[in-house]
């Protein structure tokens, strides 16, 4: 991420006005939060200014407009970030976030970019205002027409109908093909008959999250371009997805720049220089924005066993042995997470639940005198770990703090 300077980021209110509703206790850093923090339980923090610094990158630089997947942290917070930062679009997948969008950023644009919706959800979303709609088959096509298409042709705001292509996975960490989308012939027929209502035509299309190489999106572009030739008809979008990547340790995406020259290359070399371009960015605005604070409860050896896990906000680290960033947090010294002085090991992490798959095997390097009592800062959690959070076992995080500092990095 590109760290820009705070005093050229526009804060959420909640971080200057104490009496702003955010839900959040707002603390200058996550020492103070700990001092503070009574509870037994994991507990999460966001870094707004990460966050603001993110989508700040993206709208100048994205070669198009920037919708946030909402579906990577639904936090009310992190909305009000995105749109203090000047972030006007959400990606939505349900009502739920159709309301959550609605209530936090009542003029905000929202398109329903899931490619399979229930009946309700479809007239809900209208109501709401969307006109934005993904679909993949003829079903889902006519659903919509069914549901929808008469209220759209006495509309000032015509009806944008968004068909999804499936590609094989490239170099996405996270695979998204083989459940959504279509290509060949069945593209081809699924354009025309969308085209035959009178909508306008969108193509989407999804190259795998945490996508390692720039290349997939110049190629999805060029089977774009394909398809719509071969089907004879007009695009006035195109949406380029999300996948965009953040630096775990152990891997090391190209720079952001890099993805958003390629687009713009290909969207120039393919001829879609004028339609609309979007982008559904997720992870690569919230993750290094919010961070899991666990306890250690035991320590046996390398083993260190902790109060949250996999079913809590820790899932992709243990489920896909993602190494996640760590400090120590130890409540007796003042700057124990600066101490260079202290050798460092390789630990696991042992989560709480009685499930034997609840492991994050890392290594996770830590301090060699790590032991029980200990506060352990797992960052760039604030995409799809704190939404996937759950209770299991009565183990998980409880609390979510806002911290004022600049981001897990730069303290």
């Amino acid at each position: 991420m590109t760290h820009l300077d705070s005093a050229s980021l526009a804060r959420p209110s909640f971080l200057t006005d104490p009496d702003h509703d955010s839900g959040l206790a707002v603390f200058q850093s996550v020492r103070q939060a700990l001092d503070a923090y009574d509870g037994d339980d994991a507990f999460c923090v966001l870094y707004p200014q990460a966050i603001a610094a993110a989508a700040t990158q993206f709208l100048e630089r994205f070669p198009g407009q920037v919708l946030y997947a909402v579906k990577a942290n639904p936090h009310p917070a992190i909305l009000q970030t995105l749109w203090a930062a000047g972030l006007r679009s959400f990606d939505v997948a349900s009502i739920a976030e159709i309301d959550l969008v609605r209530q936090t950023a009542p003029d905000a644009k929202m398109y329903l970019m899931h490619p399979v919706k229930s009946r309700q959800t479809l007239r809900h979303a209208y109501a709401a205002g969307i006109r934005d709609f993904a679909y993949d088959s003829a079903a889902e096509l006519a659903k919509i027409i069914e549901e929808i298409g008469g209220l759209s042709a006495a509309d000032d705001a015509p009806l944008r109908l968004h068909l999804r292509l499936a590609l094989a996975n490239g170099a996405a960490k996270m695979s998204l093909a083989g459940k959504f989308g279509v290509e060949g012939g069945e593209a081809v027929s699924l354009l025309r008959a969308a085209a035959a209502t009178g909508a306008e035509l969108g193509i989407t299309f999804h190259v795998g999250s945490q996508c390692h190489e720039p290349e997939d999106y110049r190629r999805a572009v060029g089977r774009v371009r394909a398809l719509v030739d071969e089907a004879g008809v007009h695009l006035s979008s195109l949406d380029c997805g999300g996948g965009f990547p953040i630096a775990y340790p152990g891997m090391t995406p190209p720079p952001m720049d890099t993805y958003f020259a390629v687009i713009a290359d290909a969207l120039k070399a393919y001829g879609f220089t004028d339609i609309d371009i979007l982008g559904e960015p997720g992870r690569a605005l919230c993750a290094e924005g919010g961070s899991t604070l666990v306890r250690v409860e035991l320590r046996k050896g390398d083993d260190l066993y902790i109060n949250d896990g996999i079913y809590g906000s820790l899932f992709d680290a243990g489920t896909f042995d993602w190494v996640f960033p760590v400090k120590r947090h130890r409540l007796t010294s003042e700057n124990d997470h600066t101490d260079g002085a202290t050798p460092m090991r390789g630990f696991r992490l042992m989560g709480p639940t009685c499930d034997s798959h609840d492991i994050l095997r890392g290594p996770f390097q830590l301090p060699v005198d790590m032991s029980e009592g200990d506060w352990i800062e797992i960052g760039h959690t604030g995409a799809y770990g704190q939404a996937l959070a759950s209770r299991f076992n009565g183990f998980g995080p409880t609390a979510v703090f806002a911290i004022a500092e600049q981001g897990f990095g730069d303290i």
